[in-house]
């Protein structure tokens, strides 16, 4: 009898569980028992929070034990003693030049280009190349807790292709340039082969195709219209440089007689599908006017800083609340892709800058790396936070580093302690794309093989 008890209080127990479950509606994954900094506009905090993800979406914020209630998960990663964030987002790279990194350092940004890497570019870029290189600098980004990039470069539908492998997100524009390139030689190729590449792509979950003239001193006025003309036919993004340096202000000044920003405005360039790397020259009356026609700003301190090109007005941005993002430029000019770096250089270069320690705060920083370079991108209705209705890409970090001992303040860490090396776990589209440091998309030995190989011969090309 004693048996026949316990077996139907077993059976009862069974029942009431699973009936509990039924009422649970059922998820993909739940990341549950960290920090959440979500970065939604009341930037809410949940200290042991939780996140369900359906389908690659986030469908509901909270706290753990809340989201624990509502939802039964096939997967759950637990985030206990972790910080959870929104995927950082890399505004301005050229992704391939990771194979160049280191080749040609501590020179001004003209001589950079014209003396070292222009030459370096004509002897060596192919499209196994561009495919090498965009390996190492997904599984660079990756492994940082960067969760998408906007590109510039050659062979554009490559990287593109590599991206979507690793399951990354990116806003990919194929450059445009009025010389021959290492995939197109002239104007009218180039332009084809872009139109080419945002019809293949305009429609996937992870990739943005976009035309991205190089600059306004390299692509010719009437060049800078055709491209505006498809672009604009196409519904599709355009990246540029802008105003980088003292010298491009100067020529444009002098052919133009107006500054890059105005000369860009008269042609009818700018729009809210444009992203401007740099803007390191921006006066007043130039911030207003990307501000009017809704163009997001990748902001670039460390390249900035290493080719001496001086120091953008960015907190004059941030007071009229502008777009604008943190980029890393190319690993080149760098000379890595660590956004972790560009956070806490962007906060104290602009501190030191203006002699005002209260000119650009931790909090704002983060922000210029999440949400706000979402909006740089124009991707801020998918990523850049984690709220209801938006992507899944999470980046979870780890806070218990000597480092980041004793811990006061989230943001003053994230910022100012808190390395690359620190991420966990990744997340980009709702799928794990790197778990406990491993990656799982990208095989790390052979990116290393193949980048070494390269190295050999690029040292030999540039001996020719």
């Amino acid at each position: 009898m004693e048996k026949l008890k316990i077996l139907l209080s077993l059976i009862f127990l069974l029942f009431l569980t699973q009936t509990i479950f039924a009422q649970k509606k059922s998820v993909d994954l739940i990341v549950s028992g960290g920090t959440i900094v979500t970065m939604d506009a009341e930037k809410r905090l949940f200290e042991n929070g939780a996140a369900a993800i359906q389908n690659g979406e986030i469908v509901a914020v909270g706290k753990a034990l809340d989201i624990s209630r509502q939802f039964a998960a096939r997967q759950i990663i637990n985030a206990s003693g972790k910080v959870v964030i929104p995927g950082l987002v890399n505004t301005h790279t050229h992704i391939p030049m990771t194979l160049f990194r280191g080749i040609s350092d501590d020179l001004d940004l003209q001589e950079w280009l014209t003396k070292y890497i222009f030459p370096a570019e004509a002897k060596n870029v192919t499209e196994d190349f561009v495919r090498v290189g965009t390996r190492l600098g997904l599984a660079e980004m990756i492994r940082g807790g960067t969760t998408t990039f906007c590109d510039m470069y050659y062979f554009e539908d490559a990287i593109a292709d590599e991206t979507a492998k690793a399951g990354m997100r990116g806003v990919l524009g194929e450059t445009i340039i009025d010389f021959p390139a290492p995939d197109n030689k002239t104007h009218e190729q180039a332009l084809a082969y872009t139109e080419k590449f945002v019809n293949k792509w305009k429609n996937h979950a992870l990739i943005v195709p976009a035309f991205a003239p190089h600059a306004a001193y390299t692509v010719s006025e009437a060049h800078l219209g055709n491209i505006k003309k498809s672009a604009d036919r196409l519904n599709a993004a355009v990246v540029i440089h802008v105003a980088e340096t003292q010298t491009e202000v100067g020529d444009i000044l002098k052919q133009k007689n107006l500054r890059p920003i105005e000369y860009l405005d008269k042609i009818n360039f700018l729009n809210n599908r444009t992203i401007a790397a740099h803007v390191v020259f921006a006066n007043e009356n130039e911030i207003d006017i990307l501000k009017n026609r809704g163009v997001g700003v990748a902001h670039n301190p460390q390249s900035n800083m290493k080719l001496a090109s001086g120091v953008a007005p960015v907190p004059q941005m941030l007071l009229k609340d502008l777009p604008i993002g943190l980029g890393t430029d190319g690993a080149a000019s760098n000379n890595d892709l660590n956004l972790w770096e560009e956070m806490d250089t962007a906060a104290k270069l602009h501190k030191v800058f203006a002699r005002d320690p209260k000119i650009l705060t931790a909090e704002q920083a983060f922000e210029m790396a999440t949400i706000r370079g979402a909006r740089a991108l124009h991707l801020e209705n998918l990523v850049g936070s984690i709220e209801t209705g938006k992507r899944a890409d999470i980046a979870i970090v780890d806070f218990d580093a000597l480092h980041q001992t004793p811990f006061f303040n989230v943001y003053s860490h994230l910022v100012y302690a808190t390395k690359a090396s620190d991420v966990r776990t990744v997340m980009i589209d709702g799928k794990v794309v790197m778990r406990d440091r491993r990656l799982l998309t990208l095989n790390e030995n052979v990116i290393k093989k193949d980048a070494n190989a390269y190295q050999k011969k690029i040292i030999e090309s540039l001996l020719r």
